[in-house]
């Protein structure tokens, strides 16, 4: 808590929490009443599980059931990662991701595979807030100003 504290009166404006929303879940709970919005949970999965400790450890709970588990702990947004995605330009897993908006009425920024402005779009279609873009930035699959415009003017409109 008193690393979120400090972090936090550093001036940044989110902490995000992984191995320990799994291990600590009390410690998540504390600080989303502490906290509120400033705590997001970052949940890595692969094949549906929840992996922990830098994608090392796959655990046996269900990354679904486990982000529900959150909300009622408190938790208001959620960093989703499929692993098996992350990194390929394959495109995002948008069955899991429909099925996450679903389980939990709060807001998703997705990670893993997107790679295309397509990608974005579909992912704002499915109620996801926002999403992570790396490699497809760095190999120009995505030029962001053309996805930054793009996704603007699907808000604005």
């Amino acid at each position: 808590m008193e690393t979120i504290r400090e972090v936090l009166s550093a001036g940044v404006q989110r902490v995000i929490l992984g191995t320990v929303a799994l291990e600590n879940p009390e410690l998540v709970q504390s600080a989303c009443r502490t906290f509120n919005e400033a705590i997001v949970v970052g949940v890595d999965a692969r094949d549906g599980n929840v992996s922990i400790k830098g994608w090392k450890e796959t655990s046996d709970t269900n990354a679904e059931e486990f982000m529900k588990k959150l909300v009622s702990l408190g938790v208001r947004r959620f960093i989703y990662t499929d692993i098996a995605r992350d990194g390929t330009l394959k495109g995002p897993n948008f069955d899991a991701f429909a099925r996450l908006k679903r389980a939990v009425a709060v807001p998703i920024i997705a990670s893993g595979g997107v790679s295309s402005i397509g990608h974005l779009k579909k992912l704002a279609s499915l109620g996801v807030e926002g999403a992570i873009v790396g490699i497809a930035l760095y190999t120009g699959a995505i030029n962001l100003e053309k996805a930054i415009t793009s996704m603007s003017r699907r808000k604005a409109g």
